[in-house]
């Protein structure tokens, strides 16, 4: 097993998957607190590489496309203190860093792990219930539906309608911004009946961030939530063929010459065979089969 120990936390790997535990430290990010231990598998990763620095390095996860719904949700930009994919190692544990990475990549190879994107989530993201209090709300999940509670600083307009519940089924996406600059970040719930989107501030599916610590603990609810939502990368459902019409009775069953009394049975019981047959093997609909064979039991009435 390759393990190695610091400050904000520990890896270690067994060759199946690597485990990542949080530090204890007051310093480590309350995100990276919240989301508490994570197993991550071999085969939802792209690669591990140790990036040196001058005063200390650091290890740093690629998961693959698709593969995490934390990472689906921040699209990479969590800040570095909240990203539990990467670690920074101290001088003196330059060798344990390289080894894991060593025992990492020679795992991949071995196991031909695909690099391309995935069809479906393959860490289960964070855990519910869920809630976390940043910005202009306060957020929570259980697993069903979305709540956000309003505080002081919701513009009252926002406020005005009171607290907002969203059912998971009513989603089709879950956005998470970070602030960058002057600029507020947000969690916004974009649900199927929304016509308009109004700007964060006066959207009451909308959380508005401030770029305060706390912010990325909206990210961990972003990705609770998508992780319950049907992945983006799933192949689409096919939808179910339509059975065929039932097939008419052939010529050579109907009377011959124009004469309606003269009928050919055994061509008639045949096709009572043929239909019984469609039937059995899911071809033809219990309507469609009652339909078809009272069409030719007529036949023989008119013989």
């Amino acid at each position: 097993m390759a393990e190695i120990t610091q400050r904000d936390g520990a890896w270690s790997f067994d060759g199946e998957a690597i485990r990542i535990v949080p530090g204890r430290d007051r310093n480590v990010h309350v995100a990276r607190q919240a989301l508490g231990e994570l197993t991550v598998p071999l085969v939802a990763l792209a690669g591990v590489a140790y990036e040196p620095g001058r005063k200390s390095g650091r290890l740093r996860l690629r998961l693959r496309e698709g593969a995490d719904p934390l990472s689906q949700a921040t699209g990479g930009k969590l800040p570095d203190a909240a990203d539990p994919y990467q670690l920074p190692v101290e001088p003196d544990r330059t060798d344990l860093a390289e080894y894991l990475v060593d025992e990492v990549r020679q795992a991949l190879i071995l196991e031909q792990v695909p690099a391309g994107p995935c069809d479906r989530y393959v860490l289960p993201g964070p855990s519910v219930p869920i809630s976390a209090s940043a910005g202009d709300a306060t957020a929570s999940f259980d697993g069903e539906r979305v709540r956000l509670d309003w505080n002081w600083k919701t513009e009252e307009s926002k406020k005005s309608g009171g607290p907002r519940t969203i059912l998971l089924p009513d989603l089709e996406m879950v956005e998470w911004v970070p602030a960058a600059g002057l600029e507020n970040g947000y969690l916004r719930f974009i649900t199927a009946k929304a016509t308009a989107t109004a700007a964060p501030k006066y959207d009451p599916h909308a959380v508005v961030l401030y770029g305060f610590k706390k912010d990325p603990l909206m990210a961990l609810v972003a990705a609770a939530v998508m992780a319950r939502m049907p992945h983006p990368g799933a192949p689409a459902k096919a939808l179910p063929a339509q059975p065929p019409a039932p097939e008419p009775v052939p010529a050579d069953a109907r009377p011959a010459g124009g004469d309606e009394g003269e009928v050919d049975h055994d061509v008639l019981l045949r096709r009572l065979r043929e239909l019984g047959d469609l039937h059995q093997s899911g071809i033809l609909t219990e309507e469609e089969f009652t339909t078809a064979k009272q069409a030719v039991l007529r036949r023989f009435s008119d013989a």
